[in-house]
């Protein structure tokens, strides 16, 4: 921007901005006070800010309370908002005042100024900001955000996951590996169904989804300052919620009691904790995968990840797991975005929650770089892996809780008789119970065969 200042005033005074800058007063006021972190509000609450505005002009045009001609020039200024135009002019911090009041007027006052280069003499306040508080605007621009976030983002990524893991799996099914549970050697599966795990867990969050976007798509605008909705017709909420629903192509409508919206953020904690559950989810694949790629001689080795770059800048030939490492690194950010969350959502003081702001921006960032993660995950990690035959088959072939298939048969003392002996030689689980057994070793063929002992059931050897 230019160094060259103007002079604006607003109800404290005068206020210098510079000379090209879209914003005024109370923005400046809000840059000068909030130097703190130079993290800026997510474009995407930007956005959803800019798309409420453009639905209140709308509304207060139907209801009457705004002409045409400033409801048309704040539509129009909206929306280049919208198209990502104007990033620059919203500078001010993320810990700023907690009712997000800065932002809010941020946005109105580069509304009024892109409407006064329309040659529509528009004010921030008594038109852009009409029938509106902050105290309402910044909650459900936080609700919408996240509504239209996780359905352009996270919900396709996921579901994309979802489906390589499952495709994946398919051609997987005939893979035999040793199942482990305290990281130690356990009964026999499948590659598929270690991978349908995964698929299986992450449905859980496919699921909660959509139900938990219901209640994000109950808006508190209308409550205006506290949630009475003084300064707002009666039809305006309403009407509101149908313009957005338009504007957007998402469905939203207006809730019944937006004190509940105003006082507590609860929707967006409920949301996030399912965001926190699927970063749990994540960061146990991204193990998983780790584990298996390990090596390759001195670790399990059981996959080969795809080299995507070098992994030492002192050990040539060094290859690293880094999509699962910087997925893992994600789930990290979510589950402390979490506590943010949940101890902002702490602060609903009487009829207004203080932390909007901070909630706004962990709430997005984590939609955000969990949608991202689910991509890279299935693209980078999943989707091309290749599998250590040889390495399976040998430690399978060594495995000793294989004689858990012997039970039924011998007996758990006998079973575990032959299992430590085993173990001590080093040698195969048949080789032993065909010398402790009187049982042949083609029924023990039988017995232990790998692949039968992930079908489940009794298996007698008939």
């Amino acid at each position: 921007m230019s160094q060259e200042y103007r002079t604006e005033q607003d109800s404290m005074g005068e206020v210098k901005v510079p000379g090209d800058a879209l914003y005024a007063a109370q923005t400046q006021r809000a840059v000068d006070n909030f130097s703190i972190s130079g993290l800026t509000m997510p474009a995407t609450m930007i956005k959803a800010i800019a798309r409420i505005k453009a639905a209140a002009a709308s509304a207060n045009q139907q209801v009457g309370n705004l002409d045409s001609k400033k409801a048309k020039a704040i539509r129009a200024a909206a929306q280049q908002i919208i198209d990502g135009q104007h990033n620059e002019h919203f500078p001010v911090d993320i810990f700023q005042t907690g009712s997000g009041t800065s932002s809010n007027m941020n946005v109105n006052e580069v509304i009024a100024n892109l409407c006064q280069q329309q040659g529509v003499d528009v004010h921030p306040n008594d038109d852009v900001n009409q029938s509106q508080s902050s105290n309402d605007v910044i909650p459900t621009a936080i609700q919408v955000a996240s509504v239209l976030a996780v359905e352009s983002n996270l919900q396709p990524a996921l579901k994309h996951l979802i489906d390589v893991i499952r495709t994946k799996a398919i051609d997987l099914r005939d893979v035999v590996k040793t199942g482990r549970t305290h990281l130690m050697d356990a009964m026999p599966m499948t590659l598929a169904q270690e991978l349908d795990a995964w698929a299986g867990q992450l449905d859980q969050t496919a699921e909660q989804l959509p139900q938990l976007l219901e209640h994000s798509r109950v808006l508190p605008q209308g409550g205006t300052a506290i949630g009475t909705g003084i300064n707002a017709p009666k039809p305006f909420a309403g009407e509101f919620a149908k313009a957005l629903s338009e504007l957007t192509g998402s469905h939203f409508k207006a809730s019944a009691n937006p004190f509940t919206g105003i006082a507590g953020q609860e929707v967006n904690l409920q949301l996030h904790s399912q965001l926190n559950t699927l970063a749990t989810t994540l960061l146990k694949i991204s193990n998983d995968l780790r584990w298996m790629n390990s090596g390759p001689l001195a670790g399990l080795g059981e996959i080969q990840l795809t080299a995507l770059q070098p992994g030492s800048s002192i050990m040539p030939g060094k290859v690293n797991p880094v999509i699962p490492e910087a997925v893992a690194m994600v789930a990290a950010q979510v589950n402390g975005n979490h506590t943010t969350i949940t101890t902002a959502a702490q602060q609903g003081n009487f009829q207004l929650n203080v932390m909007l702001p901070v909630i706004a921006y962990n709430l997005l960032q984590s939609i955000d770089i969990l949608g991202n993660s689910c991509h890279s995950l299935a693209d980078k990690a999943i989707k091309d892996f290749e599998v250590n035959q040889q390495r399976l088959d040998e430690a399978l072939a060594k495995n000793p809780i294989l004689v858990t298939a012997l039970n039924p048969v011998i007996g758990y003392s006998k079973a575990a008789e032959i299992a430590k002996q085993a173990y001590k030689d080093g040698r195969a689980i048949i080789d032993v119970a065909d010398e402790m057994t009187d049982l042949g070793r083609d029924k023990l063929e039988r017995l232990l065969d790998p692949k039968k002992l992930t079908e489940g059931g009794i298996n007698q050897g008939d």
